[in-house]
C-alpha cells in the first residue's frame, strides 16, 4: 500500500453533493465521469492546496441495479467503502488471495480515471468494503 486513495460516500444526487461538499467544506471538483461498468456517476474532490492527496468519492447510481443503487435503498446515503492506492494489483492480489483472503473480483476491473480496482471482501476485513486501487499509468 503507497497511501490512502480515497473514501467512497454513496449518494442520491451527485451534484446537490458536489455543491454541498464546495459550499461547506471548500473542496473542488477534480474529476467527474460516468462509470457505465460499475452503473453510476461519480466525482472525485480534493483540497484545493492539495488535489493529488487522498480524495472523496461521490458515487449516486444512474442503474437501479447497480451496487451503489442497492447500498442506498439497503442503508441510506453515506459511507460505502475506503480505497487504499497500490502500486502492483495483480501481486497484491495473489498475496491476499494465498493469506486467504477473498476479493470480489476474480481480476481487476477498471475504476476511475482508468485506474485498476478491486475490492477486499468485507466479511474478510471486519465488515469494511476496502477498494485497492492501482493508479493508471501518466505518460
Amino acid at each position: 500500500m503507497t497511501g490512502l486513495d480515497h473514501v467512497g460516500i454513496a449518494v442520491a444526487d451527485l451534484d446537490a453533493a458536489i455543491e454541498w461538499y464546495h459550499d461547506h467544506l471548500g473542496l473542488i471538483l477534480v474529476h467527474e465521469e460516468v462509470n457505465d461498468d460499475q452503473g453510476i456517476r461519480e466525482a472525485m474532490l480534493a483540497v484545493p492546496s492539495a488535489p493529488e492527496t487522498s480524495q472523496i468519492q461521490l458515487m449516486a447510481p444512474i442503474d437501479e441495479s447497480s451496487v451503489i443503487a442497492k447500498f442506498l435503498q439497503k442503508r441510506g446515503p453515506g459511507i460505502q467503502q475506503f480505497a487504499c492506492r497500490v502500486r502492483n494489483l495483480e501481486k497484491l492480489s495473489e498475496q491476499l488471495r494465498a493469506q486467504g483472503i477473498r476479493l470480489v473480483y476474480e481480476t481487476p476491473r477498471r475504476g476511475t480515471a482508468d485506474s485498476r480496482i478491486n475490492f477486499i471482501h468485507p466479511k474478510d476485513a471486519g465488515g469494511v468494503l476496502i477498494e485497492l486501487v492501482e493508479p493508471a499509468r501518466r505518460v
